[in-house]
């Protein structure tokens, strides 16, 4: 499970097996047992969340859109 960044006491990451066929380009966040997944194409978009507050989910939507270029990256140099 490769961890791509740590911010604000959230850790992003995705999974080595991102389905079959792999699911489009998103990103996971973990606090504690706080999840989140969020979609980074077509836009940044919340797709599920457990546990986060609404400023909790700001803060997470607020990264994933200030790094996206990162963790596009990312999984572009895992998954090819």
């Amino acid at each position: 499970m490769p961890v791509v960044f740590r911010e604000g006491g959230f850790e992003f990451y995705f999974y080595s097996n991102e389905g079959n066929p792999r699911e489009p380009l998103h990103i996971h966040v973990r606090r504690s047992g706080d999840r989140a997944k969020v979609w980074l194409t077509p836009t940044v978009a919340l797709a599920r969340s457990s546990g986060l507050s609404a400023r909790d989910l700001t803060a997470v939507l607020a990264a994933a859109r200030r790094r996206r270029d990162e963790i596009e990256r990312a999984w572009n140099e895992h998954f090819s």
